[in-house]
Formats: structure tokens, sequence, C-alpha cells
């Protein structure tokens, strides 16, 4: 090798040292926004749910951002669509970490949002469901950082039965779809909080959404010596509406009673003002500007941002989930996920959605919340008020 060429070669690594030392010296670049990852659902079976969510998750970041940010810095929302697959959720929540996300927002479903928590608990991050009901969405099954915002079916399903009761109602015959854990345990806890209430079961029938075949079991409804006083479904769009239209249309007049599924611009179109009657099911919200003053004010944004009011109820619970989480990094003074967990137990939540307060990550982040009881007139939702049930089954 000539003197030339050593001279050079030289020359290049200590370029290339010069560089390596000065990017170990540097100090870190400094992020102008706090990112939260959406992992929501704009396709498939969950979307009616989760795409309105995303809206008012969308609102709620405007309005946080006008106001000045969190933590000095502006809010940044991510959305990767999980296409209402379980597998792909889980995926979409490592994409979201990866790209920086400090809190997950995951599906308000255990089936389909139980895999975007379980990966923000392997990240050290806050994850949490807008809407999703089951027991099992809380910290013993998902993780001592992860929630959902929503009433468990322990209390959906006691606030139908008390609701019943109320009406002086005795015996009830049940049909319980089969299709995920929010439509199992539903169907569960409204007949252990009905039977305990001293009410009576007739039937207890099951179904398989997809089946699009209510035939067998309205032959046993159509059987029956008596009919009952009333008949809760436990079911999900779209084959809920098959359902209650198939009833209806043979004739069965009983009242139907549910739960947030309900909650469905969908069902109200598909039973519309012919078979939309007599249905009262328990929910998350009225959505309505004389609700409250914080609504009014949602409402207004919204109509400002997307040029038209909500479509669905669901959008209220995307702006509560994340200025719960805004709140819970003002008062932890940070984005750590154990701290914002700790915010997060430690306060009590005033929501569009109602009064939320989650017992610690001990005893499951079990949510203390009221329902919306709301009913059909004419396919149209009508408000009836809230209602805390008195008694409750245990998870």
């Amino acid at each position: 090798m000539t003197k030339k060429s050593r001279y050079w070669n030289r020359l290049s690594v200590l370029l290339v040292l010069s560089l390596l030392l000065a990017a170990c010296g540097a100090a870190p670049a400094k992020e102008d926004t706090i990112k939260i990852g959406a992992a929501l659902c704009l396709t498939g079976i969950q979307a009616p749910l989760d795409e309105p969510a995303l809206k008012g998750a969308q609102v709620a970041v405007d309005d946080i951002n006008a106001k000045g940010g969190v933590l000095g810095k502006q809010l940044e929302l991510i959305n990767l669509d999980c296409k209402s697959d379980p597998v792909t959720t889980g995926n979409v929540a490592v994409q979201l970490i990866a790209q920086g996300a400090k809190a997950i927002i995951a599906p308000s479903d255990f089936d389909f949002g139980g895999p975007a928590s379980r990966e923000a608990q392997k990240a050290g991050l806050v994850g949490i469901s807008p809407a999703a009901s089951s027991p099992f969405y809380g910290s013993k099954a998902l993780g001592d950082k992860q929630f959902t915002m929503s009433m468990w079916n322990t209390t959906m399903g006691a606030a139908a039965a008390q609701y019943a009761s109320e009406q002086g109602w005795k015996t009830a015959y049940v049909v319980t779809d089969d299709f995920i854990q929010y439509t199992k345990d539903l169907g569960e806890y409204f007949t252990k909080a009905w039977e305990a209430g001293g009410g009576t079961i007739l039937y207890q029938e099951k179904y398989t959404q997809g089946a699009a075949d209510f035939s067998a079991q309205l032959a046993r409804m159509k059987a029956l010596p008596q009919q009952p006083d009333f008949y809760y479904i436990s079911s999900y769009m779209p084959d809920l509406g098959l359902i209650i239209r198939t009833m209806r249309e043979a004739g069965i007049t009983q009242p139907i009673l549910g739960g947030d599924s309900y909650d469905d611009p969908g069902l109200f179109k598909a039973l519309g003002p012919e078979y939309g009657n007599n249905i009262v099911f328990a929910t998350h919200t009225w959505v309505s500007p004389d609700t409250s003053p914080q609504m009014k004010q949602f409402l207004d944004a919204y109509q400002a941002k997307f040029g038209g009011p909500p479509e669905a109820m669901w959008a209220a619970t995307g702006w509560d989930v994340v200025h719960i989480l805004a709140g819970a990094m003002e008062k932890a003074g940070s984005t750590d996920g154990a701290a914002m967990a700790k915010a997060m137990e430690d306060n009590t939540w005033d929501l569009l959605t109602g009064t939320l307060k989650w017992e610690p990550a001990s005893k499951g982040h079990e949510t203390h919340k009221q329902a919306a009881m709301v009913k059909l007139v004419d396919g149209k939702p009508e408000f009836i008020g809230w209602l805390l049930p008195k008694s409750q089954p245990a998870p």
C-alpha cells in the first residue's frame, strides 16, 4: 500500500470515529408531541363501535391541543385499522408502540381489544378500551396498567334485570349469542341478576353469530304454553337485527331487553318503525345537548370538525378515553405507564358517559358506573334515565 493510500485510509477512520463520538455525546432529539396509539377497527364487525369512537377521540385531541396540550406538548393521535381481527390487533399495537406511542386505545371488546392491551402491558404502557364490558377486561386478565372505561357486564346485566323487575315482570326467556366473550358474559350476568332478584327463567337459548337462521330457536319460542313477560337477547349486529325481526314477524310482541350492542344506528335502521318498538337496552350515555354542559361542548366541537352530529353514541366514548389519558398524564406529571395507571386509579372521572371510579389493580380495575337506559319507539331511541343497580352479581 502506498503512503498516499495509507493517509486516506487513516483519514477515513478518523472521520468515522469523530462522527460516532459526536453521535454518542449528542443529546437525544426532543419530541414535540405526545403520541397516543389507537388500535381501532375501521372495517369488519367491530367497526360500528370503533369508527365513531375514533372520530370522538380525534375531536378530543383537537380540543386538548387548542387549550395548550398536555405537559407543554401537543397530542398526536395515530390509528391503524385492526380490521376486526384479534391477530391484526396485536400486530397493530406492536407497530404503534414502535412508533413511539405513550398509551394504547384498544377496541371496544375483550376478544378484539385484549391483544392490543397485552402488547401495551408488555411495553409498560397504559392500555384502555372505550367500551369493552367483559369483566375479563381489566388488570387480572391483562395486567396492572390495563383498563376499560365501560361498566362491566355485571352492571349492564343487572341494570336490565332491575328495570324488568320494576315493571313487575316475573318471567324471562334468555337468548345468548356464543359469538364472543361479551355476548356470553352479558347473558350469564343478566341471568344471575334476574334469578337473584326472584325472577324466573323459562328457557335459556343459544345462538351463533353468522348463522343467519333463527328458525329452530323461534320454533321453541312459539311452542311455549305461555309467553314470558319479556325476552332478554344478548347478541350483536348484524344478526341481532335478524333475530328481532324474525321474532316480530312471527307475532312475538313481548318486550325485548339487551345491552349496549343495541346502541347501533344499523339496528335502528334494520328494525324501522314497524319492528323498532317495545325494546329497552342498557348503554353508556345519552347524546343530547341538554344532557350536560360538557356534552354540549363535545357536540359543538364534533359539529365543527365533521359538519354534522355524531352518527352513534360511541363517539362520546372516544372523547372520554382521550380526556382520561390526557388527565392521567397531567396528574402523573409524565407519560410513564405506572404513574399514569396510579393516577387513573386514584381519581374519579367526570365524563360524557357518566362518573367513573376504578378499583385498584388488586381488584381487577373494576369500574363503578351507571347505565343509561334507552328504549326504541318507532325505531328511534329515547332516553329513559340513568340506572345504578342496587345489587349485581360478582364477576
